[in-house]
């Protein structure tokens, strides 16, 4: 059961422009956690590139959402 896929809104079918900039937004994210200097821990912000993250996550479900009506 676990290779069921869940449709109800989980993570959408991406395309491969898609999957690339989330892979980069990933690697950037990872940079920045690198360069916190973990003494006092948690100082870098990542919340813009989550937000471009979950930006590109909308587009990818609005995209899936509008695939029935177009058939």
């Amino acid at each position: 059961m676990a290779n069921q896929r869940d449709t109800s809104g989980g993570t959408p079918r991406l395309t491969a422009g898609e999957i690339a900039k989330i892979a980069w937004l990933t690697a950037r994210m990872a940079k920045r956690g690198l360069a916190d200097d973990r003494v006092y821990g948690g100082r870098v912000y990542q919340g813009d590139l989550e937000r471009r993250v979950d930006r590109i996550l909308d587009g990818a479900r609005a995209r899936e959402g509008g695939r029935g009506r177009r058939s």
